[in-house]
């Protein structure tokens, strides 16, 4: 294993020179060994190198521990997937009242509420952070019917993790705490900063210039945490792994889930991206003959990536401390899946296509938190993304810097994939209504509106 560990090791950084990612921690789970390394340093501003204990802000990786504690609860026989939330939040109000007469649990753990999925805000620290936040859902506009379109949703899990306090009577938090993290063993996953600062952690960077620029503010908020808050390091995620390709037991031989409950996360329930279906918060893809689950996160200058082959007892955490990260992620985790385990997840090879074939897609796609502007240059298409701000509150303001134009290709039929960095191998769906017109981009998971 160490040949290809070290192997891996100069792709890793070999990537983070040409992408400006100051620091990278990635986990190997393999054949029941672990390799962890760290690489870089944590802070531009102050650094320190980055070690296999290293805490990253892991984002929406969390989404798949708020769909494990769901299922736990399941099993306690506190919680149905397919029973109306009003169930357990009687009060529930969202701008499409059908909808929010009959939302799921399974619609939230899917991403198919339909509503406006990127609202962002800090409602403090205190126990009624998540409260507040659902109030907020009745003011987000219903894009598409309930369970019928695809579309990631943070907000979706705002809501989950406000039913789980309500049927635990304890906060989010400290549900997650007693019912997964402790139970797991993972002792350095953390949601709250006065834990983590006491560790050695990194800061998020926004390139500039070509250059690493530490992004503030540092924190998500307390009320976004069920979606992305859990801050953690690679050695955890391994051992999160175990369970994953296990049968539902800790290492100490503790049961958490049952084989079916664990084997319900990982099946395919709903269309998602081009490669991948959607389970129980994980997409699920094939690598050759592997079914591969998988998780990345995002936060503020921090991107990572979570890869499990169950079948194979693989994993592989890659943690980045840069925006940019997501190249990076996406590059190591195809030649770690090759390596290890000979096949990798299917690339999209771009096609040839006339300007007039390309023609129909041109236009302004545009969502709460970006505008998408497709349009023809030098042949081909040209992308532009335009970020608007909102993230971590609604008042934030956009980036210091804007992305440049990228190229975009189509792969098949109303498919694309981005050429260039900070968003190459990116791939986005155009989604037609029944008359056969492009209505929807679906990119980096969200539906945005063709502007008409």
């Amino acid at each position: 294993m160490s040949d290809i560990a070290d192997r891996l090791g100069e792709q890793v950084m070999e990537a983070m020179e040409r992408l400006h990612v100051p620091g990278v921690a990635v986990g190997i789970l393999h054949d029941g060994q672990e390799h962890v390394a760290g690489f870089g340093v944590t802070n531009v501003e102050h650094p320190l190198p980055v070690t296999p204990d290293t805490l990253f802000q892991i984002g929406s990786i969390t989404k798949t521990f708020t769909g494990a504690l769901a299922m736990r609860l399941v099993e306690m026989g506190r919680l149905d997937l397919d029973a109306p939330i009003r169930a357990y939040l009687p009060g529930l109000r969202l701008s499409d009242e059908s909808a929010a007469a009959r939302v799921t649990m399974r619609h939230l753990l899917t991403h198919t509420g339909g509503w406006v999925g990127d609202y962002f805000n800090d409602f403090g620290y205190g126990d009624d952070a998540l409260a507040k936040m659902t109030t907020k859902l009745a003011d987000l506009p219903q894009l598409t019917p309930l369970g019928e379109i695809w579309s990631y949703n943070n907000a979706g899990f705002y809501l989950a993790g406000r039913v789980i306090e309500m049927v635990t009577g304890k906060s989010f938090e400290a549900a997650m705490r007693e019912l997964v993290l402790d139970p797991l063993g993972l002792s350095l996953s953390f949601f709250f900063p006065e834990k983590v600062i006491t560790h050695r952690f990194v800061v998020g960077h926004n390139v500039v210039d070509e250059q690493p620029r530490v992004a503030r503010p540092w924190a998500v908020g307390r009320a976004i945490h069920p979606a992305g808050g859990i801050v953690s390091n690679a050695k955890d995620l391994l051992r999160y792994a175990r369970f994953l390709t296990g049968d539902g037991t800790a290492l100490d031989g503790t049961r958490l889930l049952t084989p079916e409950s664990l084997a319900l996360m990982q099946t395919p329930l709903f269309p998602a991206t081009g490669i991948s279906m959607i389970g129980l918060t994980w997409f699920i893809a094939m690598a050759g003959e592997d079914k591969v689950i998988r998780h990345g996160g995002g936060t503020k200058g921090q991107v990572t990536e979570f890869v499990v082959a169950p079948g194979r007892g693989f994993a592989c955490a890659i943690l980045t401390n840069s925006e940019m990260g997501s190249a990076l992620c996406y590059e190591v985790s195809q030649w770690a899946l090759r390596h290890y385990l000979g096949a990798a997840l299917p690339e999209a090879i771009p096609l040839e296509w006339p300007l007039e074939k390309l023609a129909p897609y041109v236009g302004r796609y545009e969502s709460t938190l970006s505008l998408f502007e497709l349009s023809l240059s030098d042949g081909g298409l040209r992308l532009q993304v335009t970020y608007k701000g909102g993230f971590p509150t609604p008042d934030s303001p956009p980036p210091p810097e804007q992305p440049p134009p990228v190229r975009v290709a189509l792969y098949a039929e109303d498919r694309l994939i981005v050429l260039d960095p900070p968003f190459k191998d990116a791939r986005g769906e155009f989604l037609r209504d029944a008359e056969g017109r492009i209505v929807w981009l679906r990119f980096g998971g969200r539906v945005r509106a063709r502007e008409k």
